[in-house]
């Protein structure tokens, strides 16, 4: 379970997973503070993909 924190920040988990990840979450420190330090991970990639910098490099 604690190697999943990435791929549910990323919501790349199936329903199952998800929802047996979030049981998991309910009870354990260590990943409750993975998900809190990858939580600005989805927004930054996004910025990523949309700066004008990312745009110059796919030329």
């Amino acid at each position: 379970m604690h190697d999943e924190v990435a791929a549910y920040v990323l919501g790349v988990l199936d329903e199952a997973d998800h929802e047996a990840f979030e049981r998991h979450l309910d009870t354990c420190g260590d990943c409750q503070a993975q998900l809190k330090e990858l939580s600005e991970v989805p927004g930054r990639l996004d910025e990523l993909k949309h700066s004008p910098t990312a745009s110059e490099d796919s030329r």
